[in-house]
Formats: structure tokens, C-alpha cells, sequence
């Protein structure tokens, strides 16, 4: 079985990866020291299909102002989506807003830092319980995201790439070494999928591992087909997007005629994605017929 690491597989050696790591790791601000459990967390709900760049200085902004699960809880929804700006996915900072208020509420205003706990709080799936877990907590937990996949999908099994397998999470906790060192060589195995072992391009000759099975059978190509990407311009997220914009841009609730203004090409999409905005509780409408962010509406 494909899925299954053989006998006797190649070994991701800790000393190699822990020793790349040391030097070429990123100075990203939610890997610092002092920065606490909940500002990680929300490190993690901003980077979910967002690039780091544009996550940084929204991520900065945001524990400035709220550094705390209940800070964050105390703010208006409104407030929450404003402040999310363009990272995109807005029900994510809704989710996030739940998550504080129930963090605040019933966990003494500390992040819980068992992964079943953490499953129980809102927006939180598999890998970001396990995600905060490991690097807020510092637990000997396997953290599988795209990266970490594509890596031993490539340096253990000796395929391009891979999707989502339910061996995932034993492949990796395989690989981890005892004690401390586990938690870095997690946070390392992911940073070299996002800048050398990337889907396309992979930069191999700067790869600190000595043995690869993809390597070694001579970078076999991937079985299926390359993801195309996926496209934004004219789609209902981005008409979504400029609805949000309106709303953002203004303090008090606004007319439906001021919304239509903002997406002009298609009518029909236009009243579908502000339909789909007001059934996700980002959007709420006032009693006289116009329209607010979330808690916004009077």
C-alpha cells in the first residue's frame, strides 16, 4: 500500500533539518519569543489559504489592538471584519470572534492547550488544534499542512506530491524525534516545504536532507494532473469582497443602491453574493431596508 511508510524508509535525520532550520528560518513576528497562545492562534486562522506577506501586517495590527482572547470577544463583529481587511475568507474572522468569546468565557481567557479541548472551540479543525498544540505549547504532536505533506510525500515515499491521506498524521509522528526537539523539527519540516521543497520549482540544491527517495528515483513526475489555479477576478468571492468594501468603508448602515454600485457586471451574481453574505452573519440588514456589517445594523 502506497499510504503506508515501508519497512524501512528513508529517515527525515533531525540533526540535518534542526541545523538548516537554525539559520534559514523566516523572522516571522507569531514565532517569537513573548508572543502567547492566543496570538499564535490567530497567526493560524489568518494564514489558512493566505500568503504570509499579505497575513504579517494585519496580524500585527490586530494583536496590538486585541491581545487577548477577550479583548478580541469584546469587540463588536463589525469591528472584527473591518479589522480583517483583505485576507480574504471573511467567515474566518467571524469564526475567530466566536472563538474568542467562548476562550474568554469559558476557559478563564487562556487558550486550551490540549488538542481535544481544542477541537471543541469554534473555527478550529484538525490541524489548527494540532498547530497550536505544537507550536504555542510545545507538544510532540505531528502538524500536517500542505507543506509538511508535499515534503514526505517526496523525501519518504519518493512521489511528487500527494493529497490527503489518512496516514498523514502517522507518517509524521514517525518522523518526529523524542523530547523537545520535536516541536522545532515540526515548525522546520513545514518551513522547508514553503521555501525549498515548493510545489513548483523545488529548489533542491539548497535541500539540507542527504537522503531523498524522490531523489534517489530520479524526481519521478507527479501522477495527477497540476492544480490549476484557482482564479478570483469575476468570481462570487470577489463580488463578495466588494460588497464587504462598502460596508467597511462606511460607520453607519448603507442603502442597497449604494451596495449595487459596487459590482455592476453581472445583477443576478451581485444579489447572490450579498444573499450569501447575510446567511454567513457577516451581513445584517436594518429594519428599514439597508444594510450593515455584522452587529453594525442598529
Amino acid at each position: 500500500m502506497a499510504d503506508i511508510l515501508p519497512e524501512r524508509f528513508p529517515v527525515i535525520a533531525p540533526a540535518e533539518l534542526l541545523t538548516w532550520y537554525a539559520h534559514a528560518q523566516r523572522d516571522l513576528p507569531w514565532r517569537r519569543p513573548g508572543v502567547s497562545a492566543w496570538q499564535i492562534l490567530v497567526s493560524e486562522f489568518m494564514l489558512q489559504q493566505t500568503p504570509v506577506a499579505r497575513v504579517e501586517p494585519i496580524w500585527l495590527d490586530w494583536i496590538a489592538r486585541w491581545p487577548t482572547p477577550s479583548a478580541t470577544a469584546a469587540a463588536g463583529a463589525g469591528e472584527v471584519l473591518r479589522a480583517w481587511g483583505k485576507l480574504g475568507y471573511p467567515r474566518r474572522a467571524k469564526r475567530l470572534h466566536e472563538c474568542a468569546t467562548v476562550i474568554a468565557a469559558d476557559h478563564g481567557d487562556e487558550v486550551p492547550a490540549d488538542v481535544e479541548t481544542l477541537l471543541t472551540l469554534p473555527g478550529i479543525g484538525a490541524y489548527t488544534a494540532r498547530a497550536v498544540a505544537c507550536f504555542a505549547y510545545r507538544q510532540r504532536v505531528p502538524v500536517v499542512d500542505t507543506n509538511v505533506r508535499r515534503v514526505v510525500a517526496r523525501a519518504v515515499h519518493g512521489r511528487a506530491d500527494a493529497p490527503a491521506s489518512t496516514r498523514d498524521l502517522a507518517d509524521v509522528e514517525a518522523l518526529l524525534p523524542d523530547g523537545d526537539r520535536a516541536p522545532v523539527f515540526s515548525v522546520a519540516l513545514m518551513e522547508l516545504g514553503a521555501t525549498v521543497c515548493t510545489a513548483r520549482g523545488p529548489r533542491c540544491g539548497l535541500c539540507p536532507l542527504s537522503a531523498c527517495a524522490w531523489k534517489s528515483l530520479g524526481y519521478p513526475a507527479a501522477v495527477a494532473p497540476a492544480r490549476r489555479p484557482q482564479k478570483y477576478a469575476g468570481t462570487d468571492r470577489q463580488c463578495r469582497g466588494r460588497l464587504l468594501d462598502v460596508l467597511r468603508g462606511n460607520d453607519s448602515p448603507v442603502s442597497r443602491a449604494q451596495l449595487d454600485l459596487a459590482w455592476l457586471t453581472d445583477t443576478a451574481q451581485r444579489d447572490r453574493a450579498l444573499d450569501s453574505l447575510l446567511v454567513d452573519g457577516l451581513v445584517e440588514q436594518t429594519a428599514d431596508g439597508r444594510f450593515a456589517l455584522a452587529g453594525e445594523g442598529g
